[in-house]
């Protein structure tokens, strides 16, 4: 039988597939959200109305209220065909980057060994959030000494063998670094609603600092289209510290937000009072 209630545990590598297709999953969530928003944009909604009624104008089918109800369908294949020529366009502009940052996060060095890579700080850590023995969603949050690293498999096989020696003795080498990074954050949409989210962001925020007072700051980037994981962020303390590129067709916008120890001692001694 499974223990009843939520649980945080560490990664095991029978979580390996799941793990990854959740973080390929995430990173392709945001491809939904900016087909949707793209959708009801009022610069799209006027290029599909536009469209529609030139093509309406040119074959003559406008509505004709003499034959009651009837009268109004012959323009609805003018409306119909520009929409799914629109829905088609609006995918094909925001695909290409979102399908780019899920492949190179699912090449990076965090992901081609999950164990061993969170394994070399102390204050690493990959979580798994866990309800009634279900999978409900994972953090990981990487405070290695390469932790602001994007690199990933391919760039690494493409390095002389000189460099190929340093590099490969940078990714094995243990410790922390100052600044750690949020490397993958996902909840099952069922249960965002919950707030859920919010415990396994405190937990891995915890474990990292209380870890090794190394780690003076923790980054992670975050979007506008992932609303709920960029509430989270904000709640728990994270502040902005830069713009980064925009994305899909109406330029939606990513940043990268910051924790620091200082502020997360404050916000914990005033929760402790």
């Amino acid at each position: 039988m499974t223990e009843a209630g939520a649980r945080i545990r560490l990664y095991e590598p029978s979580d390996d597939k799941l793990a990854k297709f959740s973080i390929g999953k995430a990173a392709m969530e945001g491809l939904a959200a900016a087909n949707r928003s793209a959708c009801f944009h009022p610069i799209t909604l006027s290029v599909w109305v536009a469209l529609s009624c030139i093509m309406v104008q040119l074959l003559d089918w406008w509505p004709k209220p003499e034959y009651g109800l009837l009268g109004y369908l012959p323009a609805l294949p003018a409306f119909g065909s520009w929409g799914a020529v629109m829905l088609y366009l609006i995918d094909w502009f925001n695909r290409p980057p979102f399908e780019d940052a899920s492949l190179n996060l699912l090449r990076r060095l965090d992901v081609a060994d999950i164990a061993k890579h969170y394994q070399r700080s102390s204050s690493s850590g990959f979580f798994i959030l866990e309800y009634d023995g279900k999978f409900v969603g994972l953090i990981a949050i990487d405070a290695s000494k390469d932790s602001q690293s994007q690199d990933t498999l391919m760039d690494n096989n493409k390095l002389p063998p000189s460099l190929h020696t340093k590099k490969k003795k940078d990714i094995t080498s243990l410790g922390s670094s100052p600044v750690a990074t949020i490397r993958h954050f996902y909840i099952v949409e069922p249960y965002r609603t919950t707030g859920i989210q919010e415990d396994l962001l405190a937990h891995a925020v915890q474990h990292a600092f209380k870890a090794d007072l190394a780690v003076k700051e923790i980054k992670a980037t975050t979007t506008s289209l992932i609303p709920y994981t960029q509430k989270c962020l904000r709640k728990a303390g994270f502040v902005l510290e830069k713009p980064l590129d925009k994305l899909g067709m109406y330029g939606w916008k990513s940043e990268l937000v910051v924790l620091r120890r200082t502020r997360w001692e404050q916000e914990s001694a005033r929760t402790v009072l």
